[in-house]
């Protein structure tokens, strides 16, 4: 203790030194200083849909576009010679649109808490985009909502008279060039340095969220013959893409291109469970009665035992319920026999199993009743689900063949064009299955609501979303052409509008 006192002398005078001595100030990092590589950044043009668009909550608003991808990749580029990025901004938050003062297009959807549970909803008011009144000046963002492939090649696509008469695109129509505008023709004439391209999901995805209610046009080269529903021909897509592709690289643009994601993957497919139903022990004894589907399960057992269908047939279209939770819902099956010229009682419906994909905006009825006066006639049960509510096993191998059919296409063009090539159909399951760990610890997935990547509509990323698909895009760039880019941070996008 005594030389402890002892030191106490010295330490005070090496304080007072301290307070007398000038501060020494921590020189900052050596900033990073990000270059393009080979690459020219100065006049970028994104090519697409409504996943370029930013289209999120089944609307294009103000919020959505500057949370784009495009527009994410724009403010990295600017790090490295990159210019500015135009976008066609809708005229306000709400997303819907209207034509001549008539509504064509919703509201964005939020989540309502004000019922038995949360749920999505169209945001309330009435949106003041006309598309009649056009925007002038060209746009970097060139992603065009609900547009298949081959449309972006379409004259008249941008045409206000058309979007009337059901030929031309409203989103489009807003800012074309002319009313006999292209999409890439006026994605060229801006002499694009750097590109992206992503384009083809709605050529699988109108088929598969109409639950298969569409044809599969392979072999069919004539999209003018084309329903809004069909899948596109694999030739077909693969000849827009290559006329994108030529056209934009023409004058020595470099670029990017993504494949498609599995639609299937998507929590618009994945959140209905194929047996969400409850029943009471009365309601159940009822249905599965000879007054229900006790006289449609009879049917069925005669024809088996006539041998004119098999028994693993019969027990596919039997039709039985449970007192309690996880009755499977009855769905209506176009790929089953047609068994009504034997009994015209015996139409195309069966259970669903866990193999069927409901669709997310079944859960807003399956349970309700059909008729508010019949306590039976629920929805799901008593009343099938028609075609359009459910894509079947044999409806995803269509979806699986095209998909698969585009994306050898697109990894192919992109080889022979010498493309940076982005992963979306890898990211999106890695996204679906095991999500995308942040800074703090949270994970990004799929899961419907609070999962952080998906919109209310389960089809489009939240702004959170995008950003993970940004970094995808950032990556093959940084790889291709020796850039430098950084990453966005998912953190600094919502997950989930709150109004």
């Amino acid at each position: 203790m005594k030389k402890f006192y002892a030191l106490l002398p010295f330490l005070g005078l090496f304080l007072i030194a301290c307070e007398d001595d000038t501060p020494i100030d921590t020189p900052d990092p050596t900033p990073i200083e990000y270059t393009s590589g080979t690459a020219d950044f100065s006049n970028y043009v994104a090519i697409g849909n409504s996943l370029t668009a930013g289209y999120s909550d089944n609307a294009l608003f103000i919020d959505g576009q500057t949370a784009s991808f495009p527009n994410m990749l724009a403010t990295n580029f600017a790090l490295a010679g990159g210019g500015s990025f135009e976008i066609p901004f809708m005229a306000d938050n709400l997303g819907g649109m209207t034509l001549g003062g008539n509504p064509i297009a919703g509201n964005r959807l939020i989540l309502s808490f004000l019922g038995a549970s949360p749920s999505p909803v169209p945001v309330e008011g009435q949106g003041s985009t006309e598309v009649s009144n056009k925007l002038s000046g060209t746009y970097n963002n060139m992603g065009i909502p609900g547009a298949k492939s081959y449309e972006l090649l379409a004259p008249g696509y941008g045409s206000v008279t058309g979007v009337a008469m059901g030929t031309a695109n409203p989103y489009f129509a807003r800012f074309s060039s002319s009313e006999s505008a292209t999409v890439v023709g006026d994605a060229v004439a801006q002499g694009a340095t750097f590109f992206t391209l992503w384009i083809g999901a709605n050529d699988i995805l109108t088929y598969a969220t109409g639950g298969g209610t569409g044809v599969d046009q392979a072999g069919n080269i004539d999209p003018s013959t084309y329903s809004r529903n069909d899948i596109t021909d694999p030739n077909v897509f693969a000849g827009s893409l290559d006329f994108i592709l030529q056209s934009m690289t023409a004058n020595g643009a470099d670029g990017v291109i993504a494949n498609l994601p599995n639609v299937t993957d998507i929590p618009y497919f994945t959140t209905v469970p194929h047996n969400p139903i409850p029943l009471d022990e009365a309601t159940a004894a009822f249905l599965n009665s000879v007054e229900a589907y006790g006289a449609y399960n009879a049917g069925l057992a005669q024809l088996q035992q006539l041998n004119l269908i098999t028994e693993e047939e019969l027990a596919q279209r039997t039709i039985s319920f449970s007192p309690g939770e996880g009755n499977a819902v009855v769905i209506i099956d176009e790929d089953l026999t047609d068994l009504t010229g034997f009994n015209p009682d015996l139409i195309n419906m069966r259970q669903a199993t866990e193999e069927d994909l409901l669709v997310l905006t079944a859960s807003s009825f399956i349970g309700t009743l059909a008729d508010p006066n019949n306590p039976t006639s629920i929805n799901g049960v008593a009343v099938p689900l028609a075609d359009k509510w459910v894509l079947t096993p044999e409806e995803q191998a269509t979806v699986e063949t095209a998909l698969t059919a585009y994306n050898q296409t697109i990894a192919g063009l992109a080889t022979a064009y010498d493309l940076a090539f982005v992963d979306a159909n890898t990211l999106l399951n890695q996204l679906n299955n095991t999500g995308f760990q942040q800074a703090d610890g949270s994970i990004v997935d799929a899961t419907f609501a609070t999962g952080g990547g998906f919109s209310l509509d389960g089809v489009h990323p939240a702004p959170r979303g995008y950003a993970i698909v940004a970094n995808a895009f950032i990556a093959a760039i940084n790889t291709k052409y020796g850039s430098n880019l950084p990453d966005v941070n998912p953190l600094d996008y919502t997950g989930l509008y709150i109004d």
